[in-house]
């Protein structure tokens, strides 16, 4: 797992990453510059394990190898490592040819000038813009620029819930609201079990969490005009109610302070929880032996009423990216993959092993994602999402108040109080670590 030091070295890089003049990075064993024969890949860590996303990716990388001739060499990066990862590849000029990025980084990594831009001839050449969702597109990039990446897996936040868990503790439908989880989740912890299940040393997982609760309060990070505004009393409040599931309502275990590594995943499959709040799960839980009818999938809970717009909105649009290192030795080769990977038949098949959904349209039509779990997602999508804010200093938003959110599970798994004075704290210090203007 990634430590504190590891989350405000990021924080440092990004920093750098933002004023020196970038470099990009791309692969170095490629070939001639003529005709490259290889391509450099990271990908995001998306299935239970790096294991199983080894054995989903491969076979259509041998399949693009097989119709193009190119080799790629794959490495799937766990999402405690990833933004570092690549905040040091734009720095260093050492990184791969193609990328995956969480959608929510798209426009601080576009600031560092690393990335390939997506305009309209780059598009042309996969293809064309206009076969992607729009939602999928407000997530790529800084407004009025052209793209830094191009969607390729759309997700959105639900409740996943054990139904046998939650009927044997007397709860007969899945939680709509905060007050109604929270009572439910009392109702299960119970004998070694727990209501439900968080990543609380995952910066990522921390700050979409705390940005939907912040939305749900009409508060959010950043002024209108980008600037952070991180301890105005929605965003404490926010954090405090998040952090209060495990430090105050106690629904959740003290362990999972520690979790960065989709270990709550882990034990909502095991029964050790009885809910969970993830991005696309049921391929995940599939794939750890959970059965399909054992489980439901609802909208994640509001304050009141149902999930829409304004502080009904209940997930932040989820999504990974495809980018190109504008430095690779081989753009040809990168585009050429960037347009097999979002493809109709690859968007299928891929967005099928994780049971994300295409954000290119034809595929979203297919008769594969019309299944219910797939219809709160899209529903979610459609009508109660909204994009973090696309400024250049998302990232370093992520990192500063993700790990901040990480600091206050530990002090509640500590047995420390969690108080509003303690919780403005935090995010004044986060604010603080941000990017003087």
């Amino acid at each position: 797992m990634r430590s504190i030091r590891a989350a405000a070295t990021g924080a440092v890089i990004l920093s750098l990453a933002l004023t020196a003049t970038a470099c990009g990075g791309g692969s170095t064993s490629g070939g001639s510059n003529d005709s490259p024969k290889e391509l450099t890949y990271w990908a995001s860590n998306q299935g239970a394990s790096v294991e199983i996303d080894k054995k989903v990716l491969q076979p259509e990388l041998d399949k693009f190898e097989k119709q193009t001739g190119i080799k790629v060499k794959l490495e799937v990066v766990p999402w405690s490592d990833l933004l570092n990862r690549i905040l040091t590849a734009t720095t260093s000029g050492q990184g791969p040819d193609v990328l995956n990025i969480g959608n929510t980084w798209s426009a601080s990594l576009q600031a560092t000038g690393a990335l390939l831009p997506w305009g309209a001839k780059n598009f042309d050449r996969i293809g064309g813009k206009d076969r992607f969702v729009e939602s999928a597109l407000g997530s790529t990039g800084t407004e009025g620029q052209d793209p830094a990446a191009v969607p390729l897996y759309s997700m959105a936040y639900a409740l996943y819930y054990n139904k046998q868990m939650l009927a044997d503790a007397g709860v007969d439908a899945p939680p709509a609201t905060w007050d109604e989880l929270v009572a439910a989740g009392k109702s299960v912890t119970k004998g070694g079990k727990w209501g439900i299940a968080m990543e609380g040393s995952n910066p990522s997982e921390n700050i979409h969490h705390a940005f939907v609760f912040a939305k749900q309060h009409g508060a959010d990070f950043f002024t209108a005009d980008g600037k952070p505004d991180f301890t105005n009393d929605g965003a404490v409040t926010a954090v405090k109610q998040y952090v209060d599931l495990m430090a105050k309502d106690e629904i959740i275990a003290p362990g999972n302070a520690e979790y960065a590594q989709n270990q709550s995943v882990s034990d909502f499959a095991k029964g050790k929880t009885a809910m969970l709040l993830w991005q696309s799960a049921s391929a995940n839980l599939k794939s750890q032996g959970m059965a399909d009818d054992s489980y439901g999938i609802a909208p994640v809970p509001v304050q009141s009423g149902t999930p829409g717009a304004g502080k009904q909105v209940n997930s932040m649009v989820a999504g990974i990216n495809l980018a190109v290192f504008k430095n690779s030795d081989n753009i040809d080769g990168a585009t050429d993959f960037v347009k097999f990977m979002t493809s109709d038949a690859e968007q299928k098949i891929l967005n099928t092993a994780y049971s994300s959904i295409p954000p290119v349209k034809a595929a979203q039509e297919d008769a594969a994602f019309n299944s219910p779990a797939n219809s709160v997602l899209k529903d979610t999508l459609a009508q109660s999402a909204v994009a973090l804010p696309q400024v250049p200093d998302e990232s370093q938003f992520e990192t500063t108040v993700g790990t901040a959110v990480k600091d206050l599970f530990a002090d509640a798994a500590g047995g420390r109080e969690v108080t509003t004075a303690s919780v403005k704290a935090a995010l004044t210090k986060a604010q603080q670590q941000m990017p003087k203007k």
